[in-house]
Parts: C-alpha cells; structure tokens; sequence
C-alpha cells in the first residue's frame, strides 16, 4: 500500500468513524431532532437504538487491526444504512439538504473500505 493510499484511507476511516460514532450516539440518546427526523420517515422508535449500537460496534470494527471478514460486514452494514436514509428521505420527499449527511457519509464508507489495508482491493495482484 503507497503512503497516499495510507493517507487517503485514515482521512476517510477517522471521518467516517466520527461521523457513525457521533449519530449513533445521538440515536442511542434519543435526541429531540432525531426522534422527530425518524418520526417524519416513519419508522418505529426502537429501530434508532438497534441502528445506534450498529454504528458504533461498526466503528470498533474497522478500527480494529485484521478481521477482514468482519470489516467486510460492517462496511456493508454502514453502506445499507446510508442507502437507505437516502432512499428513505427522497421517498417521503424531505428537502435535499437532508441527503448531505447519509450521502457523506456513503462516501467515507465506500473510500474507506476501498483503500482498507485489511482488504485486498488496493494491493497489486501478482501472478
């Protein structure tokens, strides 16, 4: 793995497990704007607190060193949850300014998990 390849992955990992950390907590907490924000999609209240202890054991994973297997699905994991606000937002018609949050963080999760050393997307095949 080149030294950009290294930068680039820790930008997008340390962004991305901050922005998972930071609203899954929100979510676990139940705040005031959440709640309403999932009320508005509407989806039932509980699914915040399993989407909440989701994100954050997703972070703990892809910081962790090896477990690629596990990487693998806690990227899929974020991946399905950002596509699906997305969706979710469009379908009920919210103002476009809500896609920016899940679709930055769609971002992070596919450029992390692309340049992930724990992963073989970025290293040369050799025959």
């Amino acid at each position: 793995m080149t030294k950009s390849n290294r930068i680039i992955y820790w930008v997008a990992t340390i962004w991305l497990a901050l922005g998972m950390t930071s609203t899954g907590i929100v979510q676990l907490i139940k705040m005031e704007e959440e709640v309403s924000n999932f009320s508005s999609l509407g989806y039932p209240l509980y699914l915040m607190t399993i989407i909440g202890i989701w994100k954050i054991l997703g972070v703990v994973t892809v910081l962790i060193p090896k477990y690629p297997l596990l990487k693998e699905w806690a990227y899929a994991g974020f991946f399905f949850t950002m596509t699906g606000a997305i969706i979710s937002h469009l379908a009920i018609g919210d103002h476009p300014t809500t896609l920016f949050g899940p679709s930055l963080l769609l971002v992070l999760t596919i450029v992390s998990w692309y340049f992930s050393p724990d992963l073989n997307h970025c290293k040369p095949k050799t025959e």
